[in-house]
């Protein structure tokens, strides 16, 4: 590809460097993670390929060492050690904890292999005899030179086996996954199958070379901007994973925080106190929905001793009639005797001895034993979910005919009294 000022592969190395160093604090952090470790070998060998492969870098190379093509076996060394990583990386990254050693073992089989060919590369260089500086077509114009041949052979050879080897991983792990990483592993295929052509392209250039026919063009033109289209075809495959965990991740976060928004509700109307949100437009999501839940669990730590067993049993005998599953009926059980509690605490506010006879009780085994906001108390013998789906499921909960008939009820009793 004719790219004089080497933008077209400039622009890409900076940005997967941008990208490089979004990952080095993470690798800093933690240089055990070998899955990690790939991600980064293979980002940093993706760079050296985009700026090595650039016109201006191979002629100042040239340049600077006094040889001519010295920047050949470089490029080709380059684009040896990427196809080692993008191997390595797939195999860190299919197999589970489980399988760790395994996947040792394949990736020092990888990196020995990547090694040795890269050695073999750079010796093929020196044995040879490249005198005219070739900056573009220097695969066919030494298409017949001894030594030099077989360096060119070697390097897509082993480019070409890495492409088989990484369109057949892919493959098969993609018939065992779905969503995000299903679309992400056959984007990476596409983008294999993508350097499969070029390297069918490049072998067919310097073929036509050995027949003495000129096919030049398929190399130099159409051969590059293969290479181009699939490593963005394979680092958006790299990528798309990872982004889609992030975003599901996040959506996740913020279904949750509304989804426990009644429940919020709920025990902040009952307490008839403010329960501060950290809300602000720079909070992120995770410190939002961890302080909800902090609140809720407060909330019903305070109304905790007016949960009545009764009115739990009440309500599951209500909620069983309908046809719902069974985490449903617990859910609405549970929901029904917190919102009566609420009721009840809100007329009967904890005086200050009060509060001091609940500091005693919190130490009683039975209470402070049990994980998470709900405590069995000293009046009632409860034991509520403490897991966020459990809170999830008491949230929904409460807008049910079940639930509110219990909240009336306990109102009006209130009101009669």
């Amino acid at each position: 590809m004719n790219d004089p000022h080497g933008l077209a592969f400039y622009i890409p190395g900076t940005f997967l460097a941008l990208i490089l160093g979004t990952r080095i604090p993470a690798l800093w952090r933690h240089p055990q993670d070998r899955l990690l470790r790939s991600v980064c070998v293979l980002l940093t060998t993706s760079i050296g390929v985009f700026f090595s492969c650039a016109v201006p870098t191979m002629a100042a190379v040239n340049r600077l060492t006094g040889v001519p093509n010295a920047a050949a076996p470089i490029v080709y060394s380059l684009l040896t050690a990427f196809s080692g990583a993008n191997i390595l990386l797939i195999i860190h990254w299919s197999r589970g904890p489980d399988e760790a050693d395994r996947a040792a073992r394949w990736a020092r089989l990888c990196m020995a292999a990547t090694a040795a060919v890269i050695v073999a590369v750079n010796v093929l260089f020196l044995l040879g005899d490249t005198p005219v500086e070739r900056l573009t077509d220097l695969d066919t114009y030494y298409a017949s030179t001894p030594f030099i041949r077989e360096m060119i052979l070697l390097y897509l050879l082993t480019h070409t086996s890495a492409g088989v080897i990484g369109s057949f991983l892919c493959a098969r792990w993609a018939r065992e996954v779905h969503g995000g990483l299903k679309a992400g592993l056959a984007l990476i295929t596409l983008g294999y199958l993508l350097n499969l052509s070029y390297d069918v392209l490049k072998f067919s250039a310097i073929g036509a070379r050995w027949t003495h026919r000129d096919w030049d063009q398929l190399s130099t033109h159409y051969a590059a901007a293969l290479a181009s289209l699939s490593a963005l075809v394979a680092g958006l495959g790299f990528v798309l994973p990872l982004l889609s965990q992030r975003l599901a991740a996040y959506w996740d976060m913020w279904r949750r925080f509304y989804q426990l928004r009644p429940l919020w509700r709920e025990l902040r109307e009952a307490m008839h106190r403010s329960i501060d949100l950290a809300a602000g437009p720079c909070t992120s999501i995770e410190i939002r929905v961890t302080q909800l839940e902090s609140d809720i669990h407060d909330g019903i730590l305070a109304v905790s001793p007016h949960l009545d067993a009764g009115q739990r049993e009440r309500a599951l005998e209500e909620a069983r009639r309908s046809s719902r599953s069974a985490d449903d009926v617990v859910a609405i059980a549970d929901a029904a005797a917190l919102a009566h509690a609420v009721v009840v605490w809100g007329r009967e506010r904890p005086t200050d001895k009060d509060a001091d006879t609940d500091t005693e009780t919190a130490g009683l085994p039975g209470l402070a034993g049990l994980p998470g906001p709900f405590r069995q108390s000293h009046r009632s013998v409860l034991t509520l979910p403490d897991h966020p789906a459990g809170l999830v499921r008491m949230s929904r909960a409460l807008s049910s005919d079940v639930v509110k008939s219990f909240r009336d009820a306990a109102a009006l009793e209130d009101s009669r009294r």
